[in-house]
């Protein structure tokens, strides 16, 4: 045989290789486990791959907003017509709980769908390590991180108050993106610094904008959304506004404005209120982007709270007992409302108790995500659906907060809600309370002598709870860095 001949028997050969190879389908399938709790179907694309039939995700978190401190609930004297709208495009929750009545325990069981002393922050983090309360887990698996697996591009615009430093930045914990506040309050609004120290950062680099933080989050965020209105790939912000948080600091002509139209409130109030409206405001414009981005029909939209209104601010915590920092219902009710063009039916309004940790698996269940095992929260994006949910036991919600101070001494106080049974320790050193919160909701006759099955059934859950959650350090390891 010729040199030749074997030359073109070797080349048609290849070619036929070749054409057999890529006629062949190549599949990556997607599996999940399927839960009563989680109905998602696998995602179209691999994971980390766009896919446009996802909606995007904007997570409005405001800062000590009081339960009734929006106008949709009927208070007379001040108006939030964004908030409001948000409601009335989608489903209203009125018993929706944050996970703890302070800041940084409620962020961890958010963005990790766990009890927040699961996750190593039963208490605010702060600058002082003599006054911190908490260590974010760095093996928790974070809200961001899972989305951005399922294809999206995240980020948080605001306040991050989850670590300080490495390894519990935001970059590090799942966001491609940071433009905002790194530690806990703000001492000024305009100045922006705490302990005189500056946590205003992009990325990891230290910045100092100028003007009001709120009117700098609201600017930011509106810019981010309209950048991502040329991509396919789908975002999920989190939006964390420190506001309402004291100091209660409006700018000038908001509370000008105020002052005209209630002359009859008190100055704190007013102050407040006029707070919250600028705060309105700003969420309006950042819905605005979305519509001029043409991306609002795309685009599922929260609005909470993360603890209950701050009383010494005349926040208003509607029908509930105290508020900020307890465990009675206005430490943990807050204003809580989602909208979904298309797939929440307007105006709608739910009873069912929720907690904050519950929005981890309802969001990856919207992205199409596969589902994370081993956590607390539960779905509950049938209810947003319209679809009557099948009927599950009660499960105990929990809440824990650890503080320093001669109140607590580094100690907890807890709540349990079991059903309509609440069991309440305010403070470690007060004794266990029991209230029937749907025959008491002020919270004002203890039970706990007249019910005492009830009262020991909740305790030994409680005491359960406690020793769970006693497994997982709160303090940065001595070996770390």
């Amino acid at each position: 045989m010729s040199s030749t001949t074997c030359r073109v028997r070797l080349f048609l050969l290849l070619l036929t290789t070749v054409f057999i190879f890529s006629c062949k389908k190549v599949s990556h399938p997607i599996t999940e486990k399927t839960t009563s709790n989680n109905r998602a179907t696998a995602l179209k694309s691999a994971p980390g791959t766009p896919n446009r039939d996802q909606p995007n995700i904007l997570l409005i978190l405001t800062d000590d907003q009081g339960y009734h401190d929006v106008s949709y609930y009927g208070t007379k004297d001040l108006r939030t017509p964004n908030m409001d709208q948000i409601a009335r495009d989608g489903m209203r929750f009125d018993n929706f709980y944050a996970n703890c009545p302070v800041c940084s325990p409620t962020r961890a069981a958010l963005l990790t769908g766990r009890y927040q002393d699961y996750v190593g922050v039963p208490g605010v983090i702060r600058t002082h390590p003599e006054n911190s309360w908490g260590y974010f887990d760095t093996k928790a698996q974070t809200l961001p991180s899972a989305l951005k697996q399922a294809g999206y591009h995240t980020a948080i615009i605001g306040k991050w108050h989850l670590g300080l430093e490495s390894p519990n930045t935001p970059t590090e914990r799942g966001f491609d993106f940071f433009h905002g506040w790194l530690g806990d309050m703000m001492d000024d609004y305009v100045a922006k610094r705490r302990h005189d120290v500056n946590y205003m950062r992009r990325d990891g680099q230290t910045i100092d904008p100028e003007g009001h933080a709120t009117d700098i989050f609201t600017q930011w965020s509106a810019d981010y959304i309209k950048s991502r209105g040329v991509s396919k790939q789908p975002f999920f912000l989190y939006l964390a506004y420190n506001a309402p948080h004291f100091p209660v600091q409006p700018p000038a002509d908001w509370l000008k404005k105020v002052q005209e139209r209630e002359p009859g409130l008190p100055p704190k109030r007013a102050q407040l209120v006029a707070f919250i409206e600028h705060l309105d405001d700003g969420i309006g414009k950042v819905i605005q982007a979305l519509k001029e981005s043409g991306q609002y029909d795309n685009t599922l939209i929260i609005f909470t709270s993360d603890n209950g209104g701050h009383l010494p601010s005349l926040a208003n915590n509607g029908p509930t007992r105290d508020g900020k920092q307890s465990m009675y219902e206005g430490g943990l009710r807050v204003p809580m409302a989602i909208s979904w063009p298309g797939k929440i039916k307007p105006g709608t309004v739910s009873a069912q108790n929720n907690l904050s940790m519950d929005l981890f698996p309802t969001l990856l269940e919207v992205a199409g995500a596969p589902a994370v095992q081993g956590i607390e929260g539960r779905s509950f994006l049938g209810t947003l659906l319209g679809k009557t949910p099948a009927a599950e036991p009660d499960r105990p919600l929990y809440f824990t907060r650890r503080e320093g101070g001669n109140d607590y001494a580094g100690q907890c106080s807890y709540a349990l809600r079991l059903g309509d049974w609440k069991l309440v320790k305010n403070k470690p050193f007060q004794p266990l309370e029991l209230f029937n919160v749907k025959n008491d909701p002020l919270e004002t006759k203890d039970l706990a002598a007249q019910e005492p099955k009830v009262f020991n059934r909740l305790s030994a859950e409680l005491m359960l709870h406690i020793q769970r959650s006693g497994r997982v350090p709160w303090q940065k390891p001595e070996n770390q860095p």
